[in-house]
């Protein structure tokens, strides 16, 4: 007698026997990306409006940037949103652009001396880069996640990742910034203003003119209503 294959139409889930024939043809891979299916409706839709989100000028001036602040060395991506992830997956790329905003002897990211291969290494290293922005103050919103890049989730994420830390090396203006200036907005400073133990004490006396006065309230001649009648 022929075994049965047991799989589930509804799933795709194998759960034949070892003798069934379809396990034979099924190698690794095909079983491995069982899991793994292309985006089909609002899955799809929604990571087609992401992918619109990626400017491509904003692409070119960033490319600009990082070569100039890293050097020749880290060479030139392929024009366009997966040549940029393909450029910056391993995280090295990251980790030197980061460094390099940092005076020499205080560098906040450790280089491998040869790019990493495996996976989880380069998913590291994009969290070591993602730490480092975080500290250097990149706030949390204007941070990616590690799966925006490596998986190209989210690449206009990663952009305005590297637009906010480009804004913030511009303001800074400590020495460490190299390129065109007027390639990142400068960031807005607060202005602290310093006050006297005595001056804090007067604002608390001081009431706003939005909240009125009440200098001579009185309830004297005010009226609330006829008063309540008493048959005996």
């Amino acid at each position: 007698m022929t075994p049965r294959c047991l799989r589930g139409p509804w799933t795709g889930d194998s759960i034949s026997t070892p003798d069934c024939p379809c396990r034979a043809t099924r190698s690794p891979s095909t079983a491995a990306m069982a899991n793994v299916g292309p985006a089909y409706g609002m899955s799809r839709d929604v990571q087609s409006k992401i992918e619109k989100k990626y400017d491509d000028e904003l692409e070119a001036r960033l490319v600009e940037w990082i070569v100039a602040q890293c050097g020749d060395s880290v060479g030139r991506p392929e024009r366009g949103r997966l040549g940029f992830q393909v450029w910056l997956k391993n995280g090295i790329v990251l980790s030197r652009l980061v460094n390099s905003l940092y005076p020499s002897g205080s560098k906040p990211v450790k280089i491998p001396d040869a790019p990493p291969t495996m996976v989880f290494k380069q998913m590291e290293q994009i969290a070591q880069f993602l730490k480092a922005a975080e500290d250097y103050g990149v706030v949390k919103t204007d941070i990616f996640q590690t799966v925006d890049l490596f998986e190209a989730k989210d690449m206009a994420a990663v952009q305005r990742t590297l637009m906010a830390l480009g804004s913030l090396a511009v303001t800074k203006n400590d020495g460490n910034y190299h390129g065109d200036p007027n390639w990142f907005m400068k960031k807005a400073q607060e202005h602290k203003r310093e006050f006297t133990e005595s001056q804090l004490k007067e604002g608390k006396n001081i009431i706003g003119l939005q909240m009125g006065s009440n200098k001579g309230a009185s309830q004297a001649g005010m009226s609330y209503g006829r008063p309540r009648q008493i048959i005996s």
